[in-house]
């Protein structure tokens, strides 16, 4: 059995460990939380374990290298901080009894220190109060003076075993409000509850992100959508030159990949965030309460219009991207059928060429041949003029028939000769 360690996975430990964090310590009613939650940078998510890491060394705690989690108790309140690939969050815990449920001073002098100088940007603040089991429902006096009665969310949430309010808007102190009254709560399942309403929260905002992106950029695709239109019945009508529109159709295909480069991590991050709320939501099994809008009508009547102008988005920039390179490929098509016959149209007039050339080269043959044999003839003359008892005229006369053939037989040779070279 000793070698199952040995032979462990390196990352063992680790996915195991891994399976055991990220949540909430376990909590009973009554007792206060306050989170704030700060989208981080390129740079910013080593700095959130730098800003994290003294306040756990104070309390005598080290936290471990490349810590992503950490549950640091602070005496009379819990600090549990997640740094998660671009957002960190920051839950403090208060547990017992407690009069104004909203009250941020409460949490001070400790609040002040961990939230100082807090790497990013604050996405979600958020205070929850949680109450013991057979606290009454507010009364309407109560409510008004906590939330906003126009988007007051009221219902119950796991299968009925709390109670939920929130009017979910940013308040003067900066925080949103969410009031939970235990119905029978168990064990763990306050810390889960807690834990999934907080994160259906923070998903969703991370979600939200990406809308304001897609409405920015939106006028920018229809532009482009428009001059693609406008490129692809060129091509069609033939009534602009082959390479303008090649080069028009490389223009706006860069600015198509800037367009995707500059959204492509937002788009997915929005519907891998909107996947996830959508499975705490459902996880809470909401049940609704006479009178008021529920939690997932809240969620769905904001977050999926927002989620579905992101995919109409990202789809949007897909079709654009295929649209286009399919008109790039039909005008390359065309250019390259255009130079085809071009080349076909210049290898034909070469041939005619080099027709006309052997034509001459042939002509030039037959007239070196007689002109070689000419000037044979001549030199024989001088030779049969010497020779006495022959005719000269004769002799001269019969002569340029065999001369003719000679010189004919030589030339071919010749030129046989550098063809086959």
């Amino acid at each position: 059995m000793d070698n199952l360690t040995a032979r462990s996975h390196p990352l063992r430990a680790s996915l195991s460990e891994e399976m055991h964090v990220r949540r909430l310590p376990r909590m009973s009613a009554p007792c206060r939380l306050l989170q704030v939650v700060t989208v981080l940078g390129e740079t910013a998510a080593s700095e959130a374990r730098a800003h994290i890491e003294p306040i756990a060394l104070k309390r005598g705690m080290n936290l471990p290298p490349h810590a992503k989690y950490a549950v640091i108790d602070l005496g009379s309140m819990t600090l549990v901080w997640e740094r998660h690939t671009e957002f960190a969050s920051y839950t403090l815990i208060l547990h017992g009894p407690f009069g104004e449920p909203f009250a941020t001073d409460t949490f001070d002098p400790l609040s002040s220190e961990i939230f100082a100088n807090m790497p990013g940007e604050v996405i979600r603040a958020t205070q929850i109060a949680l109450y013991p089991l057979g606290t009454p429902v507010p009364d309407r006096a109560t409510r008004d003076e906590w939330f906003d009665d126009e988007a007051l969310i009221l219902c119950e949430v796991l299968q009925g075993k709390a109670l939920m309010m929130s009017d979910f808007r940013l308040h003067a102190d900066g925080f949103g409000r969410l009031l939970v009254i235990d119905q029978g709560l168990a064990r763990d399942e306050a810390a889960q509850l807690m834990a999934r309403l907080q994160e259906l929260g923070n998903y969703r905002n991370m979600a939200l992100l990406g809308l304001p992106l897609a409405q920015r950029l939106s006028p920018d695709v229809s532009r482009l959508e428009r001059r693609l239109a406008a490129l692809t019945h060129a091509v069609s009508e033939r009534v602009s030159r082959d390479d303008q529109l090649l080069d028009e159709l490389t223009f706006l295909s860069a600015e198509l990949a800037r367009l995707i480069a500059e959204t492509r991590y937002r788009m997915s991050a929005t519907r891998a965030y909107s996947q996830i709320s959508t499975e705490r939501l459902h996880s809470l099994s909401v049940g609704a309460m006479t009178g008021y809008q529920t939690l997932a009508d809240f969620t769905e009547r904001r977050l999926m219009p927002a989620v579905r102008t992101c995919i109409s988005f990202s789809d949007r920039l897909d079709d654009l991207s295929q649209r286009a390179a399919w008109t790039s490929a039909l005008l390359r098509t065309r250019i390259d059928t255009a130079l085809a016959m071009q080349n076909r149209d210049l290898l034909t007039s070469m041939n005619k060429r080099t027709q006309l050339q052997l034509r001459l080269q042939q002509t030039v043959e037959g007239l070196s041949v007689v002109a070689i044999s000419y000037y044979l003839v001549a030199l024989l003359g001088y030779v049969f003029g010497l020779i006495s008892g022959v005719h000269h005229d004769i002799a001269m006369g019969a002569s340029v028939p065999v001369v003719l053939l000679v010189v004919w037989l030589l030339v071919r040779r010749l030129r046989r000769h550098f063809i086959e070279d």
